[in-house]
């Protein structure tokens, strides 16, 4: 299971065969396309190509549906940069910052730091597969639910974070969030709440169609109440990114790796979840804090870094012990299961071509994707040039159609349109959109893992304070919370105002 140049250079040989080669690209451009489109996202692209690739030896086909994967982390920030359409969770941040930044005629920029920063995350965390896989699988066995419950927990603080000055509308965003995640059933029982006898209910609500509805829907209200769109106005003053772009984007882009593919190895922990702890720390870090949420340029590259790097570290426990660390590496083990593979260790050992293959590939479909989207800039900036009343119905449609497409149930269409009147209302009244989106993707794991700890622990809640990582966790989130009460409370507080200030 041990790392050896021999089966690196093995693999780069099988990796680059024309064969290989050709279907990583396919693979690239389907991701890229995947996550340009709103709501499909990887998963359904994963899942609908897998049946088609049953035609094609194993490597090709899992390389392939790896470059799908990847490939829709660098597309998804295109229309959220561009049209402030998230398609995916994860593109929350970018949204909330490439859009501003796109506003102010940096769309261009903006898109290449992306591109930029998802090429270097994701060639860091590849190199950091091939070299630590097997040590890093191992610490990320060790997580129980208390474990996971406490980390759910620390990224539910981010909330604190995320609401600015607007701490209390920021609490009743998530509260909101939090409850329209726990409609449907009881992860532990099967028990339905908040059903309200509707059998639709009884499944829960699509995150997909809330995020959808808080910021496409609402954007196009927006933009109907003015008579006017502030996206046709926008002017394009450049393409690239300037040298100081750079410069100011390569700490918060290591960094953001660096969360973003620790986190990544656990379980659970998709990039939906570390692309808000990556722009959360990083905010801490940054030198001009006012600027986030206003089009913080490290602000962006560390958002979508993070997003790369977790997708990358999903690879090592997926391969190491069959752990999938999100429905995307889910699909793909039953791609591995269906071609008779079976993961953990001893994968490396009976089956080292193979997955020296698909790690090799993925240092070539990093290069591939950045040369597909670098190219593409020109082509996604000229969108914010087309006229509302052309854009605005594209956007609605893109968001029916990526809505539907996640279950194919018409409901999801009006759980998208309702959410995008509340979010028409919170944009209005103020309220902080983040926190609502966080904690409707934290909700059910945080409460799978909180029942499944109070069973171990027969209902003590101390258990999360016994256990070294939880503890660490839960110490974490309470500091982060704390100080983030306290920002708040210095914030309003008067300034005192002494006679000698005058001299």
């Amino acid at each position: 299971m041990g790392f050896s140049f021999d089966y690196l250079f093995q693999g780069f040989s099988i990796a680059l065969t024309w064969q290989n080669l050709f279907w990583a690209a396919v693979g690239c451009f389907i991701g890229t396309l995947v996550g340009v489109l709103p709501g499909i996202g990887p998963v359904s692209g994963i899942a609908i190509l897998l049946p088609l690739t049953t035609v094609l030896p194993a490597t090709s086909a899992i390389i392939m549906m790896a470059s799908i994967y990847y490939g829709a982390m660098y597309g998804g920030s295109t229309t959220a940069i561009v049209v402030n359409i998230p398609g995916e969770a994860s593109s929350v941040p970018t949204a909330m910052e490439g859009y501003e930044l796109a506003k102010q005629g940096r769309a261009g920029p903006a898109l290449a730091i992306a591109a930029i920063a998802s090429f270097v995350a994701g060639t860091l965390s590849v190199i950091a597969l091939t070299f630590f896989a097997p040590t890093l699988a191992k610490f990320a066995v060790v997580f129980g639910p208390p474990e996971y419950f406490a980390l759910m927990f620390m990224g539910l603080s981010l909330v604190i974070s995320l609401s600015g000055r607007a701490l209390l509308k920021g609490i009743i965003s998530m509260a909101l969030g939090l409850t329209a995640g726990l409609i449907g059933q009881d992860p532990l029982t099967g028990a339905e709440r908040l059903t309200f006898g509707s059998v639709t209910l009884t499944v829960g609500v699509d995150f997909i169609a809330i995020i959808v509805g808080l910021f496409a829907i609402s954007e196009v209200m927006i933009n109907v109440e003015q008579r006017l769109s502030s996206i046709s106005k926008m002017e394009v003053k450049s393409w690239m990114p300037t040298w100081t772009d750079i410069k100011q984007c390569t700490g918060a882009t290591l960094r953001a790796s660096t969360v973003g593919f620790l986190l990544g190895l656990l379980p659970g922990c998709a990039p939906s979840v570390t692309s808000f702890v990556a722009y959360d720390v990083e905010k801490r870090f940054s030198k001009h804090p006012e600027l986030f949420s206003h089009g913080a340029m490290d602000g962006l590259a560390a958002t979508e870094a993070s997003n790369n790097a977790t997708s990358t570290a999903g690879f090592v426990p997926l391969f190491s012990f069959g752990l999938p660390t999100a429905p995307s590496m889910a699909v793909l083990l039953g791609g591995l299961m269906m071609y008779g593979l079976q993961p953990g260790p001893m994968l490396f050992v009976q089956n080292p071509d193979f997955v020296w293959a698909v790690i090799a590939s993925m240092y070539i479909g990093n290069v591939m994707l950045l040369v597909l989207n670098l190219p593409l800039i020109g082509l996604w900036v000229r969108i914010v040039r087309i006229p509302f009343y052309i854009l605005g119905p594209l956007i609605v449609f893109c968001a029916l159609v990526g809505t539907y497409s996640v279950r194919f149930q018409t409901f999801d269409i009006w759980i998208m349109l309702l959410f995008g009147v509340i979010g028409y209302f919170m944009r209005k009244l103020g309220f902080p959109i983040a926190p609502m989106v966080l904690a409707s993707v934290l909700a059910q794991m945080l409460e799978t893992s909180l029942g499944q700890s109070l069973l171990i622990s027969w209902g003590s809640p101390w258990i999360f304070f016994t256990r070294p990582i939880s503890l660490v966790f839960m110490v974490l989130a309470f500091l982060s919370i704390g100080r983030g009460v306290w920002a708040q409370i210095k914030a309003k507080a008067p300034e005192v105002v002494t006679d000698d200030a005058e001299y």
